[in-house]
This record gives C-alpha cells, sequence and structure tokens, in this order.
C-alpha cells in the first residue's frame, strides 16, 4: 500500500527527488546504514534444539507432570550444557549476553540464573533413570537399532575440593586415572552400543574395583536395551573374571573379553590345557627372552580372547 501511493506522488512529480535519492529510498532495509545491535549466537543452539524435538523429550517431561516454565528451562540447560559446557555462573552469563537459546526454547532470558541451573540440573537428575531409558528406546526407533553387542567399561575423575562428608568421593591409592592420588575420586561406568549412543551411565564410589562394578549394572543394563534377542557384552580384563562371566550368562546375555594374561613356563605348559576354559578361541603366543648372559631363560605368555555364543 505504501509503495503505491509513494509511485502516485513520484508519477505526479508532486515530490523532487534525484534519481540516486529516489532509488534509496525505494529501499526497504537501507543496508548502508544497518548496523548489530544485541547480536547472537544461533546455529549450534538451534541444531540441539531440532535434536531435542526428534526425541520428543518434550512428551517425557510432560509425563513428569512438570510445568511449561520447568520444561523450557531443563531444555535451556540442555542446549547450553551441549553448547557452551562451563560453570552454572558462567553458562548463565552465555546465555544473557551471547546465545539465543533462550528465543528459541522460549525461557525468559532475564529469569535466568546460576541458581536456577543448579536446581534445573538436580531436578533433572532426580529423573536420570528413567530418562537414559527413555532415550536409549526412543534412540532405537529412530535409527532402527537392535542393541545386539553393546559395550561396558569405567574410569575415574578427581576432585580438587575436599569433599568432606561425601559418600560417594573417596580417596583409591593407584586408581587415578590423571595419577593424582592425592585427590578423592569417583568411578563413572558407562554402557553403550555400537553406534555409540549411551544405554545406562552410573556413578560409583571411588574405591569401587572395577570387577565389582558389574553386579551393580547387569540389571538395568537389560532395562535400558533391546531385549527381544541375546545381546553380547564386550568387557575388558579388569571386568572379565570368572564370576562376572558366569553371572553374564545367568542372565542371559554373551560376552566377548580379553582374558587375563597367563605367565607360562616349562614346568606348567604341560598343565596349560586344564588352565584355559574351552570357549577360548583365539591364542596368541608371544616370548619374552632375558639377555642377561649369566642367566638365559625364556618366558612364554599367552593372551587370548575369551568368546563364549549361544
Amino acid at each position: 500500500m505504501a509503495d503505491h501511493y509513494w509511485e502516485q506522488l513520484v508519477a505526479s512529480g508532486k515530490i523532487d527527488v534525484s534519481e540516486q535519492g529516489f532509488e534509496k529510498k525505494q529501499r526497504m532495509v537501507d543496508v548502508d546504514t544497518l548496523t548489530h545491535k544485541d547480536a547472537r549466537e544461533v546455529g549450534a543452539e538451534w541444531m540441539c534444539f531440532q535434536a531435542i524435538e526428534l526425541l520428543k523429550l518434550n512428551e517425557f517431561f510432560e509425563s513428569l507432570n512438570w510445568g511449561e516454565q520447568q520444561i523450557q528451562l531443563a531444555i535451556t540447560q540442555l542446549i547450553s550444557r551441549a553448547v557452551c559446557p562451563y560453570s552454572e555462573w558462567r553458562t548463565s552469563r552465555w546465555i544473557k549476553e551471547n546465545s539465543a537459546v533462550c528465543e528459541i526454547t522460549g525461557y525468559p532470558a532475564q529469569k535466568i540464573t546460576k541458581d536456577k541451573l543448579y536446581k534445573s540440573a538436580l531436578d533433572l537428575y532426580k529423573v536420570n533413570g528413567p530418562l537414559e531409558q527413555f532415550l536409549s528406546n526412543r534412540t532405537n526407533e529412530l535409527f532402527d537399532l537392535q542393541d545386539r553387542i553393546i559395550l561396558y567399561d569405567l574410569t575415574n575423575t578427581y576432585f580438587e575440593g575436599a569433599r568432606r562428608g561425601s559418600k560417594l568421593a573417596q580417596h583409591a591409592k593407584k586408581k587415578s586415572k590423571e595419577k593424582r592420588d592425592d585427590a578423592k575420586l569417583i568411578v563413572l561406568a558407562l554402557v553403550v552400543n555400537i553406534e555409540g549412543f549411551v544405554k545406562f551411565s552410573s556413578v560409583f564410589e571411588g574405591t569401587k574395583s572395577d570387577s565389582s562394578s558389574l553386579g551393580d549394572m547387569v540389571d538395568n543394563i537389560r532395562l535400558c536395551t533391546s531385549g527381544s534377542h541375546r545381546a553380547i557384552v564386550v568387557l575388558d580384563a579388569g571386568i572379565a573374571t570368572e564370576e562376572n562371566l558366569t553371572l553374564l550368562q545367568e542372565k542371559g546375555y554373551d560376552y566377548v573379553c580379553v582374558g587375563r594374561v597367563l605367565s607360562v613356563t616349562n614346568r606348567t605348559f604341560g598343565g596349560l590345557k586344564q588352565r584355559i576354559p574351552n570357549h577360548i578361541v583365539k591364542l596368541t603366543l608371544t616370548a619374552q627372552i632375558s639377555m642377561d648372559p649369566n642367566s638365559l631363560s625364556v618366558n612364554f605368555i599367552i593372551r587370548f580372547f575369551k568368546i563364549n555364543f549361544f
């Protein structure tokens, strides 16, 4: 409408403008005078939001009877953790000063504080079990996954602070992956499928040994993976004790694991068959030779994989 009347005024000669000025006034936006104000990042945030929509996390949170703003804040928290994985204080500043995440999720940016991010994280952690199970099943549906092979392993991390009174953070000598035997540790356990999707996770006390963790995890593995077939669990040598392997079979799993190294000399080589279970299918024989001229000796080490299929 404005363009129509503008053209009529120019055509009737009632407005005296030069050709250059006329072209300039015709523009809907004068790019020569365009300035940026309150510019914000949106690319990575939008990609994360699309992934969250595909995962139907809104439906999951609604099933918990969460309110609209609680859901918006939780999604803001998840996106922020993916794009800007820093402290709550720094994340709140990033949201207010740099990111358009709140414009995407609908949560008012002026309400963001570090304390609200703390509370939202605690709300999410309270439902971490059902949330992991929901995401495991949802990713299986999206990508038509069967979870025929799942991998289980552990690691640990340390705290710089004293963590007085913590039931999880404990001193565990000679177990720190970062060689921080002076600091308190926690153990992180993770179950993933071969496509890399997390199936289940857990946090144990720092004194938890690798071999003793499987009993606490094995029932949750079934809940968070496809149960329509017999799955194969892949373990490393630290977890693959005979007790754990028996437990897996009793729970309906098969397994692939690295066997523990056997040191074999000429005195035990003859009885080797009695020491190795029947389901070992691959043997690698190497030799360690002492170069001391006064004591020449050869020690054979057998490294093997245990595989047990139904």
